[in-house]
Parts: structure tokens; sequence; C-alpha cells
């Protein structure tokens, strides 16, 4: 119990959650994913908790990652590699086939870090999937996300396969792009790959000017999540920012 609630407090801190807001992950469900045979793990640096990962057994064979995080301060140290590393072989371990969680697709280390980095498959853009947050990162915001899943091998050890080049962003047709002053530039588009763009830095423009980053999330949900609705996949993430998508008949 005191390595749970150091836990909740980990997450608390990452989520910039309010005292009064419930945290990320409440300490109850954390205490009955551990007790009844789910997923809930800590990093730690010596013997300080830096980072805290929790999920739960779905239909199919599956872990679902419910919530990750690693303290501020605390990231481009591999914390967050070695949480998804774990949990890859811990559902290996016990049977599973795949692992899956959401992110927003807004947040550009995220979207590198899972699609690149990781090579997680993107499966479906979620509009508001989550409804109203209020945990201190999310308020105001709708919490539209996209869905990944990345496979458990064999043998979990291995580092993932690096995932194939991805088409140059510069060939591709824009379905969104930057105007040059920071706000979305919609654009029709309807060839074979496409590129669609995100903005700098999400996270601080949220808390600079949230009625911008909401023309952006709209945008993105428009763009992004039209594009998976007509046809086309995520084939991934560039480190310039861009996610590339392929019409799915083009590549299969």
């Amino acid at each position: 119990m005191p390595e749970l609630q150091q836990a909740e407090a980990v997450l608390r801190t990452v989520w910039n959650t309010p005292d009064r807001a419930e945290p990320p992950l409440a300490l109850d469900i954390m205490c009955a994913l551990a007790h009844t045979g789910g997923y809930v793990a800590a990093a730690y640096l010596g013997t300080a908790m830096v980072g805290v990962t929790a999920g739960f057994r779905t239909i199919g064979d599956s872990l679902h990652s419910h919530v990750a995080g690693v303290l501020p301060g605390m990231h481009g140290r591999g914390i967050g590699a070695a949480m998804k590393s774990h949990q890859r072989e811990w559902a290996a371990e016990v049977g599973l086939s795949s692992i899956s969680w959401t992110y927003d697709p807004l947040i550009r280390r995220n979207a590198y870090f899972n699609l690149h980095r990781l090579g997680a498959v993107a499966e479906a853009y979620l509009p508001d999937f989550y409804g109203p947050l209020d945990d201190g990162i999310n308020d105001g915001d709708d919490s539209d996300r996209l869905f990944v899943r990345w496979p458990v091998h064999a043998t979990p050890h291995a580092p993932p396969p690096p995932p194939p080049p991805l088409p140059d962003p510069a060939a591709a047709e824009p379905v969104l792009e930057e105007d040059g002053n920071g706000e979305p530039l919609p654009r029709a588009a309807t060839g074979g790959v496409l590129r669609c763009a995100t903005p700098v830095d999400a996270e601080s423009l949220r808390r600079r000017d949230p009625a911008a980053a909401r023309r952006w999330r709209s945008a993105m949900r428009d763009a992004l999540g039209g594009a998976l609705e007509n046809g086309y996949r995520i084939d991934g993430f560039d480190r310039s920012g861009w996610y590339v998508l392929r019409r799915k008949e083009a590549s299969e």
C-alpha cells in the first residue's frame, strides 16, 4: 500500500492534478488491478520512484496500458522506453499477444515515440474518447486520442524491429499544414500518400493560448481522423512533426 500511495502521488504530479480532482488512476483501482492479475509497475532511479504505468487485460489476449507517466524533469533518460519494455516482457510472460494504449495525437514527442521508436500501429482516431477531463493537463480541451497496438513477440527481450522507412513527407500531399503563424491550415487532399502537420508544442500552446489549441484539435480531428475514416492508414511519424498516411489499397 505505501508504494501504491506513492504511485498515486507520482501520477498526480505528472498530470498536475489538483487536490480536488480524481488522479489519472485512483488508489483503489490500482490496488484492485494489482490483486487480480492486472499490471501495475513503477520505475525507479535508485530508491526514487520516477514513473508509473498500469493496465488491464482485455478481450483478445491483450494488455491495455491505461496510464503511463514519468515525472517532470526525468524525460530523455530512457525511462518511458524501459517501462514499455517491461510491459512487453510482462505481457509475454502471461501469454498475451499485444499491448494497446491511447495517446493525444497533437503531441509530437508521444507520436514519434509510439509510432517510430516503438513501431506501434495506429488503429483508430477516437474523438473526445474520455469526455471532459480536469486533471490539470487536459482542462478545457476535448480528449481526442489515437488508439495504437504493439505486438508482443515470442522473444520479448529483443528490441522491436525498426519501422520501415517512411515516404519523404515533402513529397506527400498535405491534408493539414501550419500556416506560418502557428495556425492550422486544412487542405483538400486525395493523393495516395498524405502528410498531416502537428503543432510545435501542443502542451505549451494549450496553456498559452487555449483557443488556438482548440483550433488545432478541431483541424486534426477533421484531417487525421477524416483520412482514417476515408481509407488511409498511418504509416508513421516523421521527426519533423508530420504524420505520414497512405491509402490502404495503395500499399496492400
